[in-house]
Order: C-alpha cells, then sequence, then structure tokens
C-alpha cells in the first residue's frame, strides 16, 4: 500500500474520486458536489485557514487502486468546553473494510498533528463550521442530508479498533410531516395563541433585512456562547439568507414573537441532496438549468431543518408547541411534503433534544458520532461536558 499527499489538481481530484469509487454500489449514496469539497481545502474561499492549516492524503493498493483518503487539520478556533489539551481534527475519511489500511490513514493523521503540538484527534470532522461534515454515521445509513456525511457502517469497527472513543453523539429527528401533531402540543400551542402579545410570520423573501436582524436577535440569544458557537454578525446572516433565497420555501421558514420581539425561529429548507443526486458532483450550467426544471417539477418532497432555536427567557413555556404548530396549519392542508428530518444536535445539549423530541412522534431518524482519539493513552478520556 502507498500513502501519497495531495500536492497537485491531479492528486486533489482522486481524492474527489476516492469517496465515489468506495460508495459506487452504495444505492443510498449521494454524490456530494465537487467543488465543494474542493473549497474546503482551497485558502482563498475556506476562512478556518486564518488559524489554522490543513493537508490530505490519498491510500493506493499495490495494483495502484484507491483504497482510502483522510485530511487532517489545526485550527487554533477549534475548541469545546472542558478541553486541557490541545486538539486536532481529521476528516473526509473513507476506507475499504481493512483494519491495516485503516490505521495507515489514521496513523499519517495523527503523526501530523503530533509534529503541530496536538495531544488529541477529533474525527471524522471538518476543517471549518460545525453544519457540514461533521461525525460518522453510526445508525440510520439511509440517503445522507445535505453536506452531512455519509459511510457504510464497518467505519465505526475501524474507528473504534483504532482506539477512537465516543466524544459525543449527534442526533437527528425525523417525522411524517403529514401526521397529526400530538394533543400535548396542540393544547400548548392553544394557550400560547390565547394571549395576543404572541404572533409568528414566516420568512418573506422581498424583506431580508428584516428577518435578518430577527435571526440575530434569536441566534446570539440561543447559541452564542454554548457549544463554542459564536455571535453571528448581520452581514453573515444576510450572506446566509442570499445562499438560501433561490431555494426557500416561506412557508417552511418561521419566526415567533412576543410583544413583537423575536422570540424564537423555525427555519427549514427543501432538502437540497434531493436535487443533488441527480448531478453526480457537478453543478455547472447545466446542472443549474437541471435544478431549475426540478424545482419547476416539485421533485423535492423531502425538507429539512435548520435551526430550531428559542431565547431563554421564553423556553420552557410552551413556544416550541407554537411555532411547530402555526407551520404545521400551513403545510399540512397543502399536503405537499412527504418527510422531514432534523440536522443534528448533540446529545450533550438536553435541552434542545427535549425539543427535537416534542416534534409529535419524531424519532431518532440517524445517528452519527464524533470522536477522540488521545494521544497519551494513560490520559484519562472525558466526554464532551452536558450544557446546562
Amino acid at each position: 500500500m502507498q500513502l501519497i499527499e495531495i500536492t497537485t489538481p491531479a492528486l486533489a481530484q482522486e481524492f474527489i474520486q476516492t469517496n465515489v469509487e468506495l460508495n459506487r454500489s452504495n444505492p443510498a449514496y449521494i454524490r456530494p458536489i465537487d467543488k465543494e469539497i474542493n473549497q474546503v481545502f482551497d485558502p482563498n474561499y475556506n476562512k478556518a485557514f486564518r488559524s489554522g492549516e490543513v493537508t490530505r492524503w490519498v491510500l493506493k493498493d499495490d495494483e495502484g487502486r484507491l483504497i482510502g483518503r483522510i485530511a487532517a487539520f489545526v485550527n487554533k478556533r477549534y475548541k469545546n468546553k472542558g478541553d486541557d489539551v490541545p486538539v486536532g481534527g481529521c476528516g473526509f475519511f473513507d476506507c475499504i473494510n481493512n483494519q491495516e489500511a485503516a490505521d495507515m490513514l489514521l496513523d499519517v493523521a495523527r503523526h501530523w498533528l503530533g509534529q503541530r503540538g496536538m495531544e488529541a484527534m477529533d474525527g471524522p470532522i471538518n476543517f471549518g463550521e460545525r453544519d457540514n461534515w461533521w461525525g460518522l454515521v453510526v445508525e440510520g445509513f439511509h440517503e445522507p442530508l445535505y453536506s452531512m456525511n455519509f459511510n457504510p457502517p464497518y467505519y465505526k469497527d475501524l474507528f473504534e479498533n483504532y482506539g477512537f472513543r465516543p466524544f459525543f453523539h449527534q442526533l437527528c429527528f425525523g417525522m411524517d410531516p403529514k401526521q397529526r401533531l400530538s394533543d400535548k402540543i396542540l393544547q400548548r400551542h392553544a394557550t400560547i395563541a390565547a394571549d395576543p402579545l404572541y404572533s409568528s410570520d414566516t420568512l418573506k423573501k422581498n424583506n431580508l433585512e428584516k428577518y435578518a436582524d430577527d435571526f440575530l436577535a434569536v441566534y446570539n440569544g440561543a447559541f452564542a456562547g454554548h457549544g463554542g458557537m459564536k455571535q453571528m454578525r448581520k452581514e453573515q446572516v444576510m450572506q446566509l439568507f442570499k445562499k438560501m433565497k433561490p431555494l426557500l420555501d416561506e412557508n417552511i421558514a418561521w419566526f415567533a414573537y412576543y410583544d413583537k420581539k423575536p422570540i424564537a425561529m423555525f427555519l427549514n429548507l427543501p432538502e437540497l441532496n434531493q436535487y443533488f443526486k441527480h448531478f453526480n458532483g457537478k453543478f455547472g450550467l447545466l446542472q443549474k438549468l437541471h435544478f431549475v426544471w426540478l424545482k419547476m417539477r416539485g421533485a423535492c418532497r423531502h425538507f429539512t431543518g435548520i435551526v430550531f432555536a428559542v431565547v431563554p427567557e421564553f423556553q420552557g413555556k410552551g413556544v416550541d408547541a407554537y411555532i411547530i404548530t402555526e407551520m404545521a396549519a400551513v403545510v399540512q392542508p397543502a399536503g405537499f411534503y412527504t418527510h422531514y428530518e432534523m440536522q443534528w444536535i448533540g446529545d450533550f445539549n438536553p435541552k434542545m433534544v427535549n425539543v427535537a423530541k416534542s416534534l409529535g412522534d419524531s424519532i431518532v431518524s440517524r445517528k452519527l458520532t464524533t470522536y477522540r482519539y488521545l494521544f497519551d493513552r494513560s490520559k484519562e478520556f472525558k466526554r464532551h461536558p452536558m450544557l446546562a
């Protein structure tokens, strides 16, 4: 076997192709858009390069066939609550079902990180934000959500046999959007709706500035300072909204207010991978035209939860049930969407897990795991601390 560090555009294409070759026979596999993977490793695009560095390798067998890949990265901004050692990351891991091959890939990442002063390695994670390419799938091996890792079940053994241990689990919740909401949710909604100071609204495409301010108020109130999440700025939100706009369905993006002040949001989008699975990793002009055609035909019947948040002073008061029911009152009569799944929630965040569980008869639709490997094998292993 031969490890090759990625140093040329041709090798970068082999890094992409490794993922394709190792998943080609899996009917649930959806090829990511090549450009989006390449952008992770492009310092002109990925802001993580301002505080870190990355490299990657492919692994070939003796006949020159692609049998594995991995990336390793350090980022000064990557910190988790309770970390007492510097932690690097590995990700974009793919490998045949062979422990020796997996060990070669994980060894080279570990050694590279050790040379840069790291004392632990988390993986598989992303060189960048946690909403993309984060965690190993350990349950629910169906079609992945957009920008979500996808792997066969045996990867779990490859990681754990190497010595990785679960640092935290990532839970996705799904439900049938046509199903009637529970009596408990409907009753809690009725209680809130009886107070005229409560109101709701959908995110309107023609007034993104206003809803960006609402987003900021809820997001920074609910998330900033928790689990390594930072305050967002108005320009970041506007950039996000402009990116979302071509896909946005106003009927599935909601805000709740008290006395006209934003207190909660439930933002969802049509599931992009239901379009991208037709494009074989490309998204040029022809694919964009195809995308428009698919959208006009109503080809995507799945939608995905992107953000669900309630500001702290209104948590536990039934606002979650209120905003869920407000949306259901619009979505369910239309009968268009057939499948719903939320992006992952860390098991260290029990409040948000409970909110997700309150979504009618929601179930854990898939489970991913962020693993940690301590270089000092005698050091006590600690899981991610729970959020209050």
